[in-house]
């Protein structure tokens, strides 16, 4: 039994080694911005770069847009899957897998092809408009992972027999939907969301080829012209993706016993 033990740990331990030996390695040179010294000249650079707090901003608040777009279209869609028409249910999974086997840059392409300044559907003549069309870009490319994880949280629960209790008591589809159904995918929809703030937050191709001040062109630019701001942004990338980590398990604490009590 102490073997399987011992070996276990040492498994963790070269995984955790392998993790965090490269992000340790990123931290300890970002701290030479002063040559002889540690210091945190180049957070406070970074942190006090307007270019830095405008771009974040604007990558974070189309996160936001980005995930209640796509909640709001792929929970009723794989929550109607599995409760009306589960033949259905392999081509959405091979519709939703699509924007993994399509480059970025195929779709961005096709986007500026069809929704030109030129075109009946003008979305990129304005940046407002040019924001409309990059936020659905990053549903499309967020779907995969937001599929599958609120398709296994519904699978996760009885759904057939917790829209009949609640249809007996009188509620309409709207009231299942959002009182019953969402509740008791909390965590599967908190997953989906964790890994959308992701792709959006460093996405670069389609932010750039439109042309909009995103989070994951200023990255870029920041590699390419300096040494050690590069390094002190990947540690707060991943500090800030820890973070939203960190809170999604503290909201989605008491989803058991609330798919219990449901039940």
């Amino acid at each position: 039994m102490k073997r399987p033990r011992l070996g276990s740990w040492l498994i963790m331990l070269v995984g955790v080694l392998y993790f965090f030996i490269p992000l340790w390695g990123t931290f300890e040179f970002s701290l030479r911005y002063r040559r002889g010294v540690y210091s945190l000249d180049a957070y406070w650079i970074v942190l006090n770069d307007p270019q830095f707090r405008a771009t974040f901003g604007y990558s974070t608040a189309l996160a936001l847009a980005t995930i209640v777009v796509g909640v709001l279209l792929v929970v009723p869609t794989a929550y109607w899957v599995q409760l009306r028409v589960p033949a259905v249910r392999p081509l959405v999974e091979f519709v939703t897998l699509l924007p993994l086997v399509i480059p970025a840059i195929v779709l961005v392409f096709g986007y500026l092809r069809i929704y030109n300044s030129s075109s009946l559907l003008p979305l990129t003549a304005t940046e407002t408009t040019t924001d409309v069309l990059l936020m659905f870009s990053y549903v499309t490319l967020s779907l995969p992972y937001m599929y599958r994880a609120v398709d296994t949280g519904l699978r996760a629960i009885d759904v057939r027999t917790l829209t009949e209790a609640a249809q007996s008591l009188g509620a309409g589809w709207r009231t299942v939907l959002f009182r019953v159904i969402f509740p008791n995918v909390r965590v599967a929809i908190l997953s989906g969301a964790f890994l959308t703030f992701a792709i959006v937050i460093g996405e670069f191709t389609m932010a750039s080829l439109l042309d909009r001040p995103a989070f994951g062109p200023y990255l870029q630019l920041i590699g390419a012209n300096r040494a050690y701001e590069p390094s002190a942004l990947a540690v707060i990338t991943f500090a800030i993706t820890w973070a939203c980590l960190v809170l999604m398990q503290l909201l989605g604490r008491g989803q058991p016993g609330q798919a219990a009590g449901a039940r």
